[in-house]
């Protein structure tokens, strides 16, 4: 089990530095260099490294942990990447500094309330929804013009949050990592599939709307729903007599991730210099 918690705070890790190292390859550009000469630059091929590294950490821990720690764990990127954007000028105020503080005591509580995962053994009808949310959430991408535009940002980043709680869920459900039966788990491909629409989706969310707002949704998404799925399906228990501790610290990492929400995009870490009052809306 503990592996398993290290295995989550390395993924979280992983996705709030590679955050960084995009970011910082992004802002030696000129705004008209073109996106494909942006991610051939060795810190961005080096961030998309790292993201895929957290994510095989992330697959790892959930062979162990329940969704509930795991997702939690991975909100804490933005704390990661909170803390790293110093190096690139962007100063942290009081409040962030102490939702960094929360985070971590959040993580605590949640890693001493941790039990076993439930049985990842799930029925054909288990697969057949998570293939059914893929497509609805696709659908849900496709609707969102049907809002005002004030709106498309937050509906877009739920989405998002939610397709990459599809992912985590897929995952969490896939019984072994042997590639000759990842080849043949459906949830292998439900959880590439939704990975897929969530970074595309993301991308929407940051282009319409402010980066605290798609962010804070995402985070909601991604931690909140997979969290439930975990518990009221999947067997996902806190240790007994923990179940307080384990309810505590997930609102407390949640609430806090959320405080650092306009971390979530790189590109705005990089857009406060030292000194300055931070901007909180994209500027894409």
């Amino acid at each position: 089990m503990w592996w398993g918690l290290a295995g989550a705070l390395a993924a979280a890790v992983a996705y709030g530095l590679a955050s960084i190292l995009q970011a910082s390859a992004a802002s030696d550009s000129s705004a008209d260099t073109s996106a494909a000469n942006v991610v051939v630059k060795p810190r961005f091929v080096i961030g998309m490294g790292l993201d895929g590294v957290g994510f095989a950490v992330q697959v790892a821990a959930l062979q162990v942990l329940p969704l509930f720690v795991v997702q939690s764990a991975l909100a804490a990127s933005l704390a990661v990447t909170a803390v790293a954007a110093r190096t690139l000028g962007v100063r942290l105020g009081q409040r962030e500094w102490i939702a960094v503080g929360i985070v971590c005591l959040g993580l605590g509580l949640l890693g001493m309330s941790a039990g076993s995962e439930g049985s990842p053994s799930v029925g054909n009808g288990f697969r057949i929804a998570l293939v059914v949310a893929v497509a609805l959430l696709g659908l849900a991408r496709l609707s969102v013009g049907l809002v005002p535009r004030r709106l498309h940002g937050p509906l877009l980043g739920l989405i998002a949050g939610l397709s990459f709680g599809v992912v985590a869920i897929s995952a969490r459900t896939i019984p072994s990592l042997r590639p000759a039966e990842l080849i043949t788990e459906p949830a292998t491909y439900t959880a590439i599939a939704s990975g897929a629409l969530a970074m595309l989706t993301y991308a929407s969310a940051l282009q319409r709307g402010g980066v605290t707002a798609a962010t804070a949704m995402l985070v909601v998404g991604e931690t909140v729903f997979p969290a439930l799925v975990g518990l009221l399906v999947l067997g996902d228990r806190p240790r007994p007599g923990y179940a307080a501790f384990a309810a505590i610290g997930f609102v407390l990492a949640v609430a806090a991730a959320l405080v650092l929400a306009r971390f979530g995009e790189p590109g705005q870490a990089v857009s406060t210099p030292a000194g300055s009052p931070p901007n909180r809306e994209s500027s894409t």
